[in-house]
């Protein structure tokens, strides 16, 4: 029975070697989607939905970010509790903020001139929404940040709105 044992596992073994094999790194599939292969490994459920990041800003900041969800989890979740971090991106002065912080511009003063924004009222206005949807947070007296968790996660909303093969995304 032993023997048996040692049969079975050896062959299941030699299975799953010859699996690797088969999806060597250097096959097209793999090169391709390289993400999606290491996400099918892990897979459970219906489905599972990943975003990662290792970003270098122009200010040396370096952040590495991943997040995923079950497909289960996201459809059956109230999307509608979420909308108030989408509606504060929906204003194109809004976009222009927060990628001048991303870019090392923090002072109100600096940020006002970036938007082109007339009055320290519009600009409050709108500093407020971006920390109240958590897509900024005050780092002392008039100095804006991108908290660290929002980093990867604003640069993937954005790419995944970039058309493919747009030169920006990179493909």
């Amino acid at each position: 029975m032993a023997d048996e044992s040692l049969h079975e596992r050896v062959a299941a073994l030699e299975e799953r070697v010859s699996r690797l094999e088969s999806e060597a790194p250097d096959s097209p599939r793999n090169e391709v989607f390289w993400a999606l292969e290491g996400l099918r490994r892990r897979i459970t459920g219906h489905g599972q939905v990943l975003f990662t990041g290792a970003v270098e800003l122009p200010t040396g900041q370096r952040y590495e970010w991943q997040q995923g969800a079950t497909t289960d989890g996201l459809l059956d979740a109230d999307w509608s509790e979420h909308a108030a971090p989408y509606a504060a991106l929906g204003h194109p002065v809004r976009l222009t903020l927060l990628r001048a912080v991303l870019g090392g511009t923090r002072s109100a003063a600096e940020l006002q001139e970036t938007a082109g924004l007339n009055t320290t009222g519009q600009l409050y206005h709108h500093l407020k929404q971006l920390t109240a949807a958590g897509w900024l947070q005050a780092e002392g007296r008039g100095h804006y940040q991108v908290p660290a968790g929002r980093v990867v996660p604003l640069l993937v909303l954005l790419s995944a709105v970039v058309p493919p093969g747009n030169p920006t995304t990179g493909e």
